[in-house]
């Protein structure tokens, strides 16, 4: 009966298209459905539900999520002070010798903020107040200061360590567990550290190739006016940058936590604001309406995908996409590029979260059974998340930031501004896919040993129950 968990994934799919209703509302009125209809009929045991308080529970506990109400914070501050215009002016000086200064500063800005932003819709949000009517007053055109923004609004997915890179690092966890568990290989585990540590050389290539194209676009044209900054105002742009990258960059190469890293964040830049006079008491209790609505709609979300998710087990869905996937098996090339291109599919209609929370833990342990490497297969999706974000008409970044800013420019122009970065995004695909060894510089070498031999496994029995014999053995008086 696994069919009927993929009539309901479609299900919620196209109501979560047609209604507006949240995604966590869908996923969890579906659920209940489709659980009532199956125990209602037999189809599946009533039972089996029981198990859903447990593993909501299990899940709220977990260390990782600690971490997201204080890059809710952070977001809902970085939305509410002027920071990002400021560091914004001050990318504009930095590269005032360019005839693209203001888009180049931009998109530094979201290289900067996006990782702490957490998610792509908050980033879109802070940009587009921020950024977007300064790209307005420096006349760029509206369809390239849109793709500007959405740009750099999604570089957060690839760039660590964003909230969407270490749950994706947490998925894959679980996911590989799973497959090792299937294919009993010797090989430690993936964690969070190592996809982080694989997706810096893709981010970094993808940022790079961004900021390239950019200042290519504009090559010959006419430098533009920049605002002047004030005393005082270059320094504090200048160490807020220096702060939010050293905090980056500890949480990517292992030296910090990730609530560590949020918490030093939220504590340096609740510092700032109040030194600065710019946390006045109606700004704080914005900010902090902000971060608890964002972090109940992570939660509800979260608790609906493990809702939708456990009622899709129970119908069987998951042996049945494992069974599909398994016979590209002994192609993993193809494999990994299909469930790749359901991932672009997915991503027009689910936000980041909710591709993490609902379909990578369906998908990814046939994956992982048939790849060797789970951390590469893990940059892959972001790529291709980011990817899927940027693809008009229905990329979530490209509808969002169409709802978003003042000036909106027509969908034909929009694709056209999009197009370029697009192609270098599939570049960087196709090198990471072509070549591997790109997400492994930047982590240490780990080593498989194929699983003992069965004279082998033998000898270590005995040579284990030996010594538990021994060690029962009572002491000599």
């Amino acid at each position: 009966m696994g069919w009927i968990g993929l009539v309901m994934f479609l299900t919620a799919l196209v109501l979560i298209i047609t209604t507006g209703l949240p995604v966590y509302a869908v996923l969890v009125g579906v659920a209940t459905a489709f659980a009532a209809a199956g125990v209602g009929t037999g189809v599946i045991d009533g039972a089996l539900l029981t198990a859903l308080p447990q593993r909501v529970v299990g899940l709220l506990e977990h260390d990782l999520l600690q971490a997201l109400p204080l890059y809710a914070f952070i977001g809902a501050l970085l939305h509410r002070l002027p920071l990002a215009a400021l560091l914004h002016r001050a990318g504009e000086h930095l590269f005032r010798r360019s005839a693209a200064a203001p888009e180049l500063a931009a998109l530094g800005v979201g290289a900067l903020l996006a990782p702490m932003n957490g998610s792509v819709g908050a980033s879109l949000h802070t940009l587009a107040r921020s950024v977007a009517p300064v790209l307005a007053e420096r006349g760029t055109a509206a369809a390239e200061a849109t793709a500007t923004v959405c740009v750099a609004s999604t570089l957060g997915v690839v760039i660590p360590p964003s909230l969407v890179l270490l749950l994706l690092g947490d998925a894959m966890l679980q996911a590989h567990t799973q497959a090792v568990n299937v294919s009993h290989a010797a090989v430690r585990i993936v964690n969070t550290q190592d996809v982080m540590r694989a997706a810096l050389v893709p981010g970094a290539l993808v940022l790079v190739l961004a900021l390239g194209w950019t200042a290519w676009r504009a090559r010959g044209g006419a430098r533009r006016a920049t605002t002047v900054l004030r005393a005082g105002e270059g320094a504090t742009a200048a160490i807020a940058a220096a702060v939010i990258a050293a905090l980056l960059g500890s949480v990517a190469v292992g030296r910090l936590y990730a609530v560590e890293a949020a918490a030093t964040g939220a504590v340096l830049l609740s510092i700032y604001a109040a030194a600065s006079r710019q946390l006045t008491r109606r700004v704080l209790g914005h900010v902090l309406v902000d971060t608890m609505t964002l972090t109940g709609l992570l939660m509800a979300l979260l608790v609906a995908a493990t809702t939708f998710s456990l009622v899709l087990r129970a119908f069987g869905s998951d042996v049945l996409i494992a069974h599909g996937l398994d016979s590209l098996a002994n192609r993993p090339t193809v494999l990994l590029a299909a469930v790749l291109a359901g991932l672009i599919a997915c991503s027009f209609v689910l936000d980041a979260f909710e591709m993490v929370f609902l379909v990578i833990p369906l998908v990814m342990p046939p994956v992982l059974v048939a790849v060797p490497d789970p951390a590469w297969v893990a940059a892959l999706a972001l790529l291709v998340l980011q990817m899927g974000f940027l693809l008009p008409p229905f990329g979530y970044a490209v509808v969002m930031s169409r709802s978003m800013m003042a000036s909106t420019a027509s969908l034909g122009a929009l694709t056209r501004a999009l197009r370029p970065y697009l192609i270098l995004q599939a570049l960087v695909v196709l090198t990471v896919l072509a070549w591997p060894q790109t997400t492994r510089w930047t982590r240490p070498a780990t080593t498989s040993t194929p699983p003992p031999s069965a004279a082998e496994s033998d000898r270590l029995m005995r040579e284990a129950i030996e010594a538990q014999q021994k060690d029962a053995r009572p002491a000599p008086e």
